[in-house]
């Protein structure tokens, strides 16, 4: 059986961008996370310390967001799964950013991604 516990549409103000003009601004990104977790002994003990603690992970991935500086989305998804897979200890997430007002016309643009434990061993 696999739970999931959620976040959806957590902002994170960042310097990202292949373009110079785009490194010398903040950009906000807007990240949907999933992680892969058993939720039965939380639960059962009604006790947050057997539980995926989602506002720890919302801020570790905004401190971490917010301190780098990625040229690419691609790169900041796949530091962010590690991140979660190896602090947190869930077993698989997955993982959308939206990159708002990279593209005129468009609402938004970005890309997901699914990455397991395994993947990090």
């Amino acid at each position: 059986m696999t739970d999931w516990v959620y976040i959806r549409e957590l902002k994170v103000a960042t310097r990202i961008g292949a373009f110079a003009w785009e490194r010398e601004i903040r950009q906000t990104l807007s990240f949907d996370i999933e992680m892969a977790t058993d939720i039965r002994a939380a639960a059962a003990s009604d006790d947050l310390a057997d539980a995926l603690d989602y506002k720890r992970v919302s801020k570790a991935v905004s401190a971490f967001v917010e301190g780098c500086e990625y040229e690419l989305v691609e790169s900041v998804l796949e530091a962010v799964a590690r991140l979660i897979i190896t602090d947190f200890g869930v077993s698989q997430v997955r993982l959308r950013v939206d990159k708002n007002g990279a593209l005129r016309g468009a609402r938004g643009v970005g890309l997901a991604i699914e990455r397991r434990a395994a993947d990090y061993a």
